[in-house]
């Protein structure tokens, strides 16, 4: 027992140690926003999608292909626009005079990380078609259902609402998203660092990968697999409940939304070299969870997912 013990220790370290060297080439890229980069891997350890919300011109597309590229697995842009069709996102049929009918060429929807780049410009027709691949990691075209490849990740990119041109996202699009971030302006340090080093598309070219595919499939087993006790599932569904009792939000917590909670704390345990959850695990999660997913009331002003989290920590106790 006690050499299995040591093995099953020896195999967590060595995967933590892959997560840490991924963080370090994605910050090495992304200055100075390590937390956010964290809180990005975890996502993608907890199996959901990612919603990058912020201004143009402060790192998110490089985020994304950072990621992609360190973790070893395809990569595919799509630049959302107003004009975009959901036939340019899942692929269309086309007639092959050589078979005598109609052959599937798959659209960019078809590889591990999608990058949908912008999306609240294109329209609520050409969002959708992100939906079904989102939740069910498939997509229906012509009677016809398809795989997508594992593992699978959408990467979205969104600017503010209030920026010219912008579709606003409905909420069964951001409901598909496990975590939200924003990257923010990079602090003084990391900014002259910018200004003084290489261009980051110069830099970009150069990484490698950190892991491979079938490691972070690893990874997201392993993530699942993190012991969640009945008190800590008692302080989730507490938090939940709060969010349905007042009279803040427009909507409680819905329970996709709990699931999604209890991900992001396994996988943030994962990262931080533990077989069980802790609260502060959930509280480190919690913006990225529910920020985008509770709509203040007018009464409640406006509040960020900052402020909502501290919110929800502040008047829900731990059991």
């Amino acid at each position: 027992m006690v050499v299995a013990h040591s093995a099953d220790g020896a195999t967590q370290w060595k995967m933590t140690q892959r997560i840490e060297k991924v963080v370090a080439q994605v910050g090495s890229i992304i200055l100075g926003k390590e937390r956010q980069i964290r809180l990005a891997i975890a996502c993608l350890l907890a199996r959901g999608h990612l919603l990058i919300e912020d201004i143009p011109g402060v790192g998110k597309t490089t985020l994304a292909h950072a990621l992609a590229t360190s973790l070893g697995l395809g990569f595919q842009r799509i630049q959302f626009t107003s004009d975009l069709l959901p036939a340019d996102i899942i692929g269309v049929s086309i007639y092959n005079r050589d078979t005598n009918g109609f052959q599937f060429h798959a659209g960019p929807i078809f590889n591990q990380v999608v990058l949908a780049d912008e999306v609240n410009r294109a329209t609520p027709k050409a969002q959708s078609a992100l939906l079904e691949a989102m939740e069910e990691h498939q997509v229906t075209t012509e009677g016809e259902t398809r795989h997508l490849p594992q593992p699978f990740f959408v990467i979205a990119t969104q600017n503010p609402s209030y920026q010219v041109g912008t579709f606003p996202l409905p909420e069964s699009q951001l409901d598909r998203f496990l975590m939200r971030i924003h990257l923010g302006y990079p602090d003084g340090d990391a900014e002259r660092a910018l200004l003084q080093g290489e261009d980051r598309r110069d830099l970009l070219a150069e990484l490698k990968p950190s892991m491979t595919a079938q490691e972070l499939l690893e990874l997201q087993h392993r993530a699942q697999q993190v012991h969640a006790s009945s008190a800590l599932l008692d302080y989730v569904q507490a938090l939940v409940n709060h969010t349905r009792r007042v009279s803040d939000y427009l909507n409680g917590l819905s329970p996709r939304a709990a699931l999604a909670l209890l991900h992001a704390a396994r996988a943030w345990a994962l990262m931080s070299s533990r077989g069980h959850v802790i609260p502060e695990d959930v509280q480190a999660v919690l913006p990225g969870v529910v920020g985008h997913r509770l709509a203040p009331t007018s009464e409640a002003g406006r509040l960020n997912g900052a402020d909502v989290a501290a919110r929800l920590i502040k008047q829900v106790a731990i059991p």
